[in-house]
């Protein structure tokens, strides 16, 4: 059993339980994110149990005491499991629930440019305006925002690519990065074990390389930029207005300092958007 993870063997025992153990049990199954946070007797009275229940039942799960599994709880939440996001307090008045959202955003945003400075952003767009290719990779939850970054600095730069396309591999593409080229790898958890080795293959390459995660990931000092985005949430999804702001100041700025030769493409769309009659 040593090597499930917390919440299955919670699920695994489920069946067996008696009344007591059952509903701790499913309080942590619906808030396993209390257990990575809360005292034996908090959970304890969360559930309707005594301290001495909680602290049998996590025995069965395998481990030694209560502080070992909240321990080995915090581990697992800091994967970036969505599981482990939602409280009980997280239930309140629409009024409550609103603000808590829009402050956590403004918060987030706050917090995120602090550590970003206009003159880091000012380097990745003379990056990018003066790349051969600029490749832009996420999987997952990752891919929308690669897919929007590409979409929109397709408005003010030729050669731009989100990868990988289906069916492609990524060794077809990553074949071709040189040093004259940059890489934004978008890594917001929970990021894919494959991710690790595809920084360090365009890194081998000597292309610069902007790498966006949230605020847990480790700091990747091998990277040209490491922005790291706040995604801190009241919720149970990790909130992303900083990731996309990040994005729009990015294509802001690319268009901003592209000059004539930006305006003269946004033009060149348009007018060609018009004759096709798509818009």
């Amino acid at each position: 059993m040593a090597d499930r993870s917390f919440i299955a063997r919670v699920r695994q025992r489920l069946p067996d339980l008696h009344p007591a153990e059952r509903r701790l049990a499913e309080q942590m199954l619906e808030f396993p994110g209390d257990m990575a946070s809360y005292s034996a007797s908090e959970l304890a009275e969360l559930a309707g149990v005594s301290n001495a229940t909680v602290t049998r039942f996590v025995q069965s799960l395998g481990y030694r005491n209560f502080s070992e599994a909240r321990r080995l709880a915090r581990e697992e939440a800091r994967t970036g499991s969505r599981l482990f996001l939602g409280h009980v307090e997280a239930d309140g008045e629409p009024q409550d629930w609103l603000s808590a959202f829009i402050f956590q955003s403004r918060s987030n945003l706050d917090t995120t440019f602090a550590e970003i400075t206009a003159e880091q952003i000012d380097e990745v767009t003379d990056a990018i305006l003066g790349a051969r290719r600029t490749f832009v990779i996420g999987f997952r939850s990752n891919r929308a925002f690669a897919n929007y970054l590409q979409w929109q600095l397709t408005q003010a730069i030729e050669h731009v690519s989100a990868l990988p396309g289906g069916g492609e591999t990524m060794g077809e593409h990553l074949v071709n990065v040189t040093e004259r080229d940059v890489v934004v790898v978008f890594g917001l958890r929970r990021r894919p074990r494959q991710l690790r080795a595809i920084l360090d293959a365009v890194e081998r390459a000597g292309a610069r390389v902007l790498y966006i995660t949230d605020e847990a990931a480790r700091y990747r000092p091998t990277a040209t930029w490491h922005f790291r985005c706040d995604t801190r949430t009241p919720g149970t999804l990790f909130d992303h207005v900083a990731v996309t702001a990040l994005s729009y100041v990015l294509v802001s700025r690319v268009i901003r300092l592209a000059g004539a030769r930006g305006r003269a493409k946004l033009r060149a769309i348009e007018a060609l958007n018009d004759q096709f009659s798509e818009l």
